[in-house]
């Protein structure tokens, strides 16, 4: 029987394991790929600690989805008056139970925990792929923002 739970820090190995796993496949990384120390300690402690929601999939013991939404206040505007927004990530299916609408419940979970919170906005970013999933479940492409990526070694 398929299982949907909000994780908390006892499920730590299983948000740590499913976020993994989701990487090596999103980035197609080998079985192999040593991650570093560093990344997995940080990934460990935000989810430990951050202003997070993380949604996993059971099937018995296995991880079969998981999904994982993270919380921002900036300050007010008059569009976001409470100034708090979300950010949905590592949205991911199982290969073999994929096409069974979990996903798009995995998502559904989420967005409902951001009205919970009072979030305005929730932004994401989408594999070609996970388009569909996202654009049926309300979301648009957006045109209004910008960005600066930052990357480690310009500091």
């Amino acid at each position: 029987m398929i299982e949907y739970r909000i994780a908390t820090e006892k499920d730590i190995g299983l948000m740590m394991s499913s976020r993994l796993e989701m990487l090596r496949e999103v980035n197609d990384l080998s079985e192999d790929y040593a991650y570093s120390e560093e990344f997995v300690a940080e990934s460990r402690k935000y989810f430990l600690e951050g202003d997070q929601t993380t949604v996993l999939v059971l099937d018995g013991d296995r991880v079969i989805g998981c999904g994982t939404i993270c919380y921002i206040v900036i300050m007010p505007t008059f569009s976001h008056p409470t100034g708090k927004r979300a950010h949905l990530m590592n949205v991911y299916t199982a290969k073999d139970y994929r096409r069974q609408g979990i996903g798009q419940k995995i998502v559904d979970l989420l967005i409902g925990d951001a009205r919970k919170k009072g979030a305005t906005e929730i932004s994401l970013d989408a594999t070609e792929a996970g388009r569909p999933l996202y654009r049926n479940c309300g979301f648009t492409d957006s045109e209004e923002c910008m960005v600066l990526t930052c990357l480690m070694d310009e500091r």
